[in-house]
């Protein structure tokens, strides 16, 4: 079967965007992640606005996206070796590099109240193209309100946000499907604080050691704990224990889907066609912990540990 073409904004499109953004509305738009909700990260309205709409707790700080390397040292200061090479390896990609932030750019709702700002290059050919006819910053988590899973196709967007959000850019599903990973550069060392899109193997390889992967995320975006979840409960099984699990929780007059071997790129969208389907318990059995099957095992313990609680991540 022949691949399907990813929609392309139009041009028309992409300058109405950019004059959304420089007025101070929201855009969204799709990155390899997930989509971004995107306000104008020099402009303290915007930024407050995009929290009011997703009702985003607001110490909690929102990566900013940047179309060049550069972007690294406008808002950074005494940037570590370290998140230049990684930069320089990763960039664009699913690579977001938390800094010491420089006091005299952007909106200071961007980091939360924080000393540290986070930053990444999508790469995804609609999100590069908004950035650079921009010409500053977006700061963007996921397009979605605190308390679904992000969104990773216009739709979702358009179903999450409705009129709230000023334009939606179509760029189609989402080729990795979870969020990036980011990696803390200010400690004197690196720390791997999200698991996503950027395998840890990736990273330890470029830098030449093992990195840590922190167990307390330290308030990097889309890491509250109760980001991922569904409407439905998500119960982490064990493949051996399935069959009973499932015959226990459907005698009992649950509604249950069940999640295995399920890939990144799909994750999200199998999680809210449960939520469609009336599911009230989706089971999920954990995959192989490698490449981005630890970022997948991540979210769904997350979701797990949150309950019915949904989320709120950046992409």
């Amino acid at each position: 079967m022949a691949r399907v073409a990813a929609p392309v904004p139009s041009d028309a499109e992409l300058t109405r965007a950019v004059e959304i953004l420089r007025s101070g509305g929201l855009v969204a738009f799709p990155t390899e992640t997930v989509y971004g909700l995107g306000a104008d990260a020099s402009s303290a309205p915007a930024v407050a606005r995009l929290y009011r709409v997703k009702s985003r707790p607001v110490d909690h700080p929102v990566i900013v996206h940047v179309a060049e390397i550069s972007g690294l040292d406008e808002w950074g200061c005494d940037i570590p070796d370290a998140a230049r090479v990684l930069a320089g390896v990763f960039w664009p990609g699913p690579l977001t590099l938390v800094v010491a932030r420089r006091a005299d750019v952007g909106a200071d709702a961007v980091t939360g109240g924080r000393p540290t700002v986070a930053l990444r290059i999508p790469a995804q050919p609609v999100a590069l193209a908004l950035l650079r006819a921009f010409g500053r910053a977006i700061a963007a988590p996921s397009a979605n309100r605190f308390g679904r899973v992000s969104p990773t196709t216009a739709a979702h967007v358009r179903h999450d946000l409705g009129s709230d959000v000023d334009l939606v850019l179509d760029g189609g599903p989402c080729a990795i499907g979870v969020e990036s990973t980011i990696v803390d550069c200010t400690m004197g060392d690196v720390r791997i604080l999200r698991t996503g899109g950027i395998p840890r193997e990736g990273v330890e390889a470029m830098l030449g050691r093992r990195v840590e992967v922190a167990t307390t995320s330290g308030g990097a975006p889309g890491t509250l704990p109760a980001h991922y979840a569904p409407d439905a409960r998500v119960e982490i099984v064990d493949a051996d224990d399935l069959t009973r699990r499932r015959a226990e929780l459907t005698d009992a007059g649950r509604r249950v889907v069940v999640l295995a071997g399920v890939e990144a790129a799909h994750l999200y969208a199998r999680l809210r066609e449960a939520d469609a389907a009336g599911a009230d318990v989706v089971l999920a059995v954990l995959p192989p912990e490698d490449g981005l099957g630890a970022a997948v095992a991540d979210r769904l313990r997350r979701a797990a540990a949150a309950g019915s609680i949904g989320g709120d991540p950046s992409p």
